[in-house]
């Protein structure tokens, strides 16, 4: 058994994308239109036959309660592998992009957490 699809909510499909391509460097690979919103998937360019990422629209009230909440709360919705943190945090700040923590070391692992414009904080981690 693997995992195919993982999701995250977002507020605006299109603003979704904009920033996880353009920013985050993530593909397109699924776009299907479905009445108001879209099945809509990125991927990453160094795996695009593994996992999808969903831009899932809030369209369930409680989802969007659930989203504000972890939100405020400063907890990341996922987070993201990365092989350098200190080069992708510099690299996203010139992009403007703002982070609620700097890289950190947490035993093991450095941690960052940025808000992705879409509702969510997102964690950057590298092992």
């Amino acid at each position: 058994m693997k995992i195919k699809l993982t999701s995250v909510m977002v507020r605006d499909q299109e603003e979704a994308l904009q920033f996880y391509t353009k920013v985050l460097g993530f593909i397109k690979k699924t776009e299907v239109p479905m009445g108001e919103h879209k099945w809509l998937t990125v991927v990453s360019p160094e795996a695009p036959d593994e996992v999808e990422l969903v831009l899932e629209p809030l369209g369930f009230a409680p989802a969007a309660t659930f989203q504000k909440a972890l939100y405020e709360a400063g907890i990341p919705w996922t987070a993201f592998n990365v092989e350098d943190i200190e080069a992708e945090y510099k690299r996203m700040l010139e992009l403007g992009v703002t982070f609620s923590m700097p890289p950190t070391q947490m035993g093991p692992v450095t941690i960052a957490v940025f808000d992705d414009t879409c509702g969510n904080n997102i964690q950057l981690m590298q092992l």
